[in-house]
């Protein structure tokens, strides 16, 4: 049976869509850009938004009752692949040294809102 998965704590989908849906022991976030739920703007810059990005896809998880070491897979979405570095030195920051997740990553024309980056995971309970 889906579960939906909802939080205050990350910002509220800009669309017909839930911030994540929970089924059998898997958790599938939706992309999460970097908005800032307290105040609806984004931060400047690759790094900063990544952090947003990946603070929101953990508080969707903690939502769901699990931590960042339960996510097995993720896509990240760049819209410039130059960014591809300094997005990775902070997203290496939210796994434990060799606890990474499988992940995709990949450049696309633009990103809703013109974010820098969007990042979706697959989690298992």
């Amino acid at each position: 049976m889906k579960k939906i998965i909802n939080t205050d704590k990350a910002p509220a989908a800009i669309g017909p869509y839930a911030q994540a849906v929970e089924i059998d022991n898997l958790v599938i976030t939706s992309g999460q850009l970097p908005i800032d739920p307290a105040t609806g703007a984004f931060p400047e810059g690759i790094a900063e938004q990544t952090r947003q990005s990946l603070t929101n896809v953990k508080s969707i998880l903690a939502e769901a009752g699990l931590g960042m070491d339960k996510v097995i897979k993720t896509t990240v979405f760049l819209s410039d692949m130059n960014n591809f570095g300094a997005m990775n030195e902070v997203y290496a920051t939210f796994f434990g040294e060799g606890g990474y997740p499988a992940r995709s990553a990949v450049e696309v024309a633009r990103l809703p809102k013109d974010a820098l980056v969007e990042i979706e995971v697959i989690a298992v309970k």
